[in-house]
């Protein structure tokens, strides 16, 4: 495939797609946005803790071979005032596995959001936000080393699918015209209308991936979060849908919790996990009271939106939260916060977020050492107190570094 402006490194071997699993070379190559605002800084600070993990896990016999894609601000400038390019959606597909910094999404219309829009382009159905503490991070919790959690937040579908009628609009008094009058629906004059679709399809296969993951990684529970009790017929669904699905393709290694108590009197038998739910508003609370008892949350769109922000928030804050965006194979890891333009070029951010992002993705191509010895690195690192403003501000003693010195600590440490 030919690109105007994307490079693709010919050092390097794509990843492909065999038999339902992916084939990762020993010298991949990986897609890069750098992004907007504080992007490349980050960018730079965490591609060489990637670079140098690698080295340090495989001595040379495995290497990264980046190739930078665009989107965003630095995209517009390449192709003409276009923001999201087509050819790097094709790029993306092409390569699988990219990794992108936080985007600026333009002002006037043409986007709702342009990670909104690299979702439903790419079919990225599954937001994947592992939260897991690190000793000696600044959190609001008693015992936030009980929380190690990761969410799958279904993404294509409920109220951020952008299906909206602006009040007075001919379209919305269309609607509303049917509603009343065909539907027998009563509501207040002039409101904006919004439709939140839920399928069994769109929700089966979050629950599949999200079930699929707690086989793979030991966890022993996967809770869907839903409020069901309300919506009975989308949130509700969403609930009776996971559990068919578990009992249908998963039934050999998964309980529900009714069967939990009612045959293993509450101790879960070996090799089983645990199938249940929980009320949206309960597992906030519950986030708070007894993370420890929930391992893998899968959950509709607005629910995990919320859900995965407050859990951030109880380990360290945004700054230092990974996220993924996936489809069944081609996987996009991302920054989850914003692009914080005050602090752009300041070399000054926290690059954590971004750079366990790509922990996420050496696990996703099975390089684990890799992100176990980045791991280990910044636990080290948190513990000689050396930090960026945003955890020195809350820590007595700390050692203040700019976003390059933090990588310069880490890459020390591995």
């Amino acid at each position: 495939m030919s690109y105007r402006h994307v490079k693709i490194p010919e050092s390097g071997q794509k990843i492909t797609v065999s038999d339902n699993r992916l084939n990762v070379p020993d010298n991949p190559i990986l897609g890069f946005v750098e992004g907007d605002g504080i992007g490349p800084d980050i960018t730079r600070a965490a591609m060489r803790v990637w670079n140098a993990a690698v080295e340090k896990a495989y001595g040379g016999n495995r290497k990264v071979h980046w190739a930078e894609l665009y989107l965003g601000e630095k995209a517009a400038g390449i192709y003409e005032g276009d923001y999201f390019p087509a050819e790097t959606l094709d790029a993306i597909r092409d390569l699988i596995v990219a990794i992108k910094g936080p985007l600026t999404t333009p002002i006037g219309g043409g986007f709702r959001s342009l990670n909104v829009s690299l979702r439903q382009e790419l079919d990225l159905y599954a937001c994947v936000r592992p939260v897991e503490y690190f000793d000696g991070v600044p959190s609001p919790m008693k015992r936030p080393e009980e929380v190690n959690a990761i969410i799958f937040r279904e993404n294509t579908e409920d109220v951020y699918c952008g299906i909206e009628y602006q009040s007075g609009t001919p379209e919305n008094q269309k609607l509303a015209k049917f509603l009343r009058e065909e539907m027998g629906v009563d509501f207040f004059q002039d409101a904006g209308l919004g439709i939140k679709p839920i399928s069994p399809f769109g929700s089966k296969r979050l629950v599949r991936k999200a079930i699929q993951y707690a086989i793979d990684n030991g966890r022993k529970s996967v809770t869907l979060v839903h409020k069901g009790n309300i919506m009975k017929f989308t949130e509700g669904a969403f609930r009776n849908w996971g559990y068919e699905l578990a009992r249908e393709e998963f039934g050999d290694v998964t309980i529900t919790e009714d069967e939990l108590w009612e045959k293993y009197d509450g101790k879960p038998p070996e090799g089983k996990i645990v199938i249940n739910d929980r009320i949206a508003d309960i597992m906030f609370q519950l986030m708070q009271l007894r993370p420890a008892e929930f391992e893998v949350l899968a959950t509709m769109n607005l629910n995990g939106d919320y859900l995965s922000d407050a859990m951030a928030a109880e380990v360290g804050g945004m700054g230092i939260a990974p996220g993924a965006n996936m489809a069944d194979h081609v996987a996009v890891f991302e920054a989850t916060h914003g692009t914080a333009p005050k602090y752009a070029n300041l070399d000054k951010v926290n690059p954590s977020s971004l750079m366990f992002s790509g922990s996420m993705m050496f696990d996703y191509i099975g390089w684990r050492e890799v992100s176990e010895l980045i791991s280990q690195a910044f636990a080290k690192t948190i513990a000689a107190g050396i930090v960026t403003y945003d955890f020195a501000r809350q820590m007595e003693g700390a050692t203040e570094v700019s976003t390059s010195g933090f990588a310069d600590a880490l890459i020390e440490r591995l």
